[in-house]
C-alpha cells in the first residue's frame, strides 16, 4: 500500500511559490484567505472593498516573497502586508483624517460582560470615525505600540493615544446604549 501525502508543509508550499508554482500560490491563498479577509474586514466597512483589497495584497504578498526570512509566523507576515495595504488604501480615498488631539484619558480597562457576537462587536467598531477605528485597530487587535501606530500613520505618539482613548470611548457609550436598550430601559 502506497501512503500518499495529502498535506504539504507550509515551507514547502512557500517554497514552491518563490519559483511562481500556480498550485503552492492557490493553496497558500486558499489557507490564509479567510482570516486576512477578516483582518481587511477590520478597517473597511465595505465586503467588497475589503475583498479587493485582500486581493492586492496577496499580490504583494506572493512578489514579496523572497523577502519572507521565517524569522516569525508566515500568517503575521502576511497579516502585517494586509494592515498595510488596507491603510494605504485608507489614505489614498483620503477616509481618514487624525485631529492633532494631545489629550487622552488613562483609562481602566472594565470588563464588560455581554451577549454580543462577533458580527454586533464589529458594527460598533465600524461606527467609529475611521482615525480612531483605524487606531483601535492597529492598537487593540494588531497589538502595535502607540510608537510604532505613530510612525505608521505619520502622526505623534498622543495623537495616536488619543484616538485609542476617544474611540475606547465611544464603544463605552454605545456599549451603555446597547444595554439599556437590551434592559429596556431606553
Amino acid at each position: 500500500m502506497k501512503v500518499i501525502n495529502l498535506h504539504n508543509d507550509e515551507n514547502e508550499w512557500i517554497a514552491l511559490a518563490l519559483e511562481n508554482n500556480r498550485h503552492a500560490q492557490h493553496q497558500l491563498y486558499t489557507k490564509f484567505a479567510p482570516k486576512m479577509l477578516g483582518v481587511c474586514r477590520q478597517y473597511c466597512k465595505d465586503l467588497h472593498q475589503a475583498e479587493d483589497i485582500m486581493i492586492t495584497a496577496f499580490m504583494k504578498v506572493f512578489a514579496n516573497l523572497k523577502h519572507f526570512q521565517h524569522k516569525g509566523s508566515f500568517e503575521g507576515w502576511i497579516r502585517r502586508i494586509m494592515v498595510n495595504e488596507c491603510i494605504s488604501f485608507l489614505r489614498v480615498q483620503k477616509k481618514v483624517r487624525f485631529m492633532d488631539d494631545e489629550t487622552y484619558f488613562e483609562e481602566t480597562h472594565n470588563q464588560i460582560e455581554s451577549q454580543l457576537t462577533l458580527d454586533e462587536i464589529q458594527f460598533l467598531i465600524d461606527q467609529l470615525p475611521d482615525g480612531y477605528k483605524m487606531v483601535f485597530n492597529l492598537y487593540c487587535v494588531e497589538g502595535y505600540k502607540h510608537q510604532e501606530i505613530a510612525q505608521l500613520l505619520n502622526i505623534s505618539e498622543g495623537t495616536s493615544k488619543s484616538q485609542l482613548s476617544h474611540a475606547r470611548k465611544m464603544l463605552q457609550q454605545q456599549l451603555n446604549l446597547q444595554k439599556k436598550y437590551t434592559n429596556g430601559t431606553e
